[in-house]
């Protein structure tokens, strides 16, 4: 029996489903959203269904999306007679996944979680299992999924001590969520312990994010900005978010008394704040250039870089970075793994419940420098730039504390095939 709050959720969304479209039109016009490809929001597929059985990977975002690529290699070699669908939300994963997908793979966006849209997505498609990753958790899409027979795995799944809280206040609609899936792979110990509290049954620990390879910066691009930046030293602010511009900034400033010449580049969470970071910059008495505009690193003190997949360049040409989203709160942090991979010193704020147990794990190896306001910020890069060896030494300790295990992988292959036939 479906609980009365799961009833009430597919009511308000089914009778407030004819505002979507044009709620999707504004959100195009303010770029959010794909205007070709606005009906896919709606359930209405832009390609045809291969034949043969079909698998269905979703993820929410970015990150969430560019963690299903090693799912996606590994099951490929495995079973090639396998379609692969991949879906996601944002108009960035978009982009993004369409230079990283191989040929063979189909991508939607996913449709909105409305009764009649998900209907559309699922008549058309009729996957025979479907991956959903983190905390991607949508009552019609998922139980609409379940109604047609699809099985399902919620994999390196992520529960936050907030979404906890929230999931107590409607326990029954929890378990009947949680219980549709076949599969339940946590991606750490802490959100093993949370699914379990809401009566899901788990299995083996996966975290996704850890077994996506950095991509190898393309060596032209790199030389490029190795010779715009003519020998001048560089740190890295990553993925930062509204309310952390002021605060590396200040850091940078004190930092520029004590190192010489240095350079600074932010790299926005989203690409879409270069003009106000680049207007705050300025009113600080920076200099200040932005990589959209096609403008060089060397013509200014700080450089912003909003543009999209170009982070690996900064990680590998940066003496050390910051990862955003973690000195402000809501945010929750950033994936640190990247920069470890890439041999990248690390620092981070305080604020990082989204990778809680894996900023532990640095810390323990030594592999972070967590620092809590400005002044610290600027101490903790100023630790690394003058001592190259620990610095080096740091990156090299973070590195090995985030390889993943060799296993992971090959288990959740294994258990996805389980899921087809």
């Amino acid at each position: 029996m479906t609980p009365f709050s799961l009833g009430l959720y597919r009511l308000v969304t089914r009778l407030a489903e004819p505002l979507a479209k044009p709620l999707l039109q504004r959100r195009t016009r303010r770029g959010k959203e794909d205007p070709v490809r606005l009906d896919e929001r709606l359930g209405y597929a832009s390609a045809p269904r291969p034949e043969g059985p079909l698998l269905w990977l979703h993820g929410a975002s970015v990150g969430e999306s560019l963690s299903l690529l090693p799912l996606i290699s590994g099951f490929a070699s495995r079973r090639p007679e396998v379609a692969l669908l991949v879906t996601s939300g944002t108009l960035t994963s978009a982009e993004l996944l369409k230079d990283r997908l191989p040929a063979s793979v189909r991508h939607q966006f996913a449709p909105i979680d409305a009764p009649l849209a998900v209907r559309r997505f699922m008549k058309h498609w009729r996957p025979e299992a479907g991956v959903f990753v983190e905390s991607e958790i949508w009552p019609n899409l998922i139980l609409g999924a379940r109604n047609q027979g699809v099985r399902l795995a919620l994999l390196s799944a992520r529960v936050s001590e907030d979404s906890l809280r929230n999931w107590r206040r409607a326990p029954a609609a929890a378990r009947a969520l949680l219980e549709a899936f076949d599969i339940i792979m946590p991606q750490d110990s802490e959100s093993a312990r949370r699914l379990e509290s809401l009566g899901a049954q788990t299995e083996d620990l996966l975290n996704l994010k850890r077994l996506t390879q950095a991509p190898a910066p393309h060596p032209e691009g790199l030389a490029v900005l190795k010779r715009a930046l003519h020998g001048r030293r560089l740190i890295l602010a990553a993925s930062t978010h509204a309310g952390e511009d002021e605060l590396i900034l200040e850091a940078f400033s004190g930092l520029r008394k004590s190192v010489g010449d240095l350079h600074l580049v932010i790299a926005p969470r989203h690409p879409g704040r270069g003009v106000d970071i680049a207007a705050t910059a300025r009113s600080a008495g920076f200099t200040v250039a932005l990589r959209s505009a096609g403008k060089a690193p060397a013509t200014s003190e700080v450089y912003v870089a909003d543009t999209l997949g170009e982070l690996g360049l900064w990680f590998c040409l940066a003496e050390a970075a910051f990862i955003g989203g973690s000195l402000v709160q809501g945010p929750g942090g950033h994936n640190p793994v990247e920069p470890a991979q890439l041999n990248c010193p690390i620092v981070a704020g305080p604020h990082l419940q989204n990778w809680r147990s894996l900023y532990d794990e640095l810390a323990s190896a030594q592999g972070v420098k967590i620092v809590k306001d400005a002044q610290d910020l600027a101490e903790a890069f100023h630790q690394l730039l003058c001592f190259p060896y620990e610095a080096a030494a740091q990156a090299e300790r973070a590195k090995n504390a985030t390889m993943p295990p060799d296993a992971s992988l090959e288990q959740a292959l294994e258990r996805l095939e389980d899921l087809l036939p």
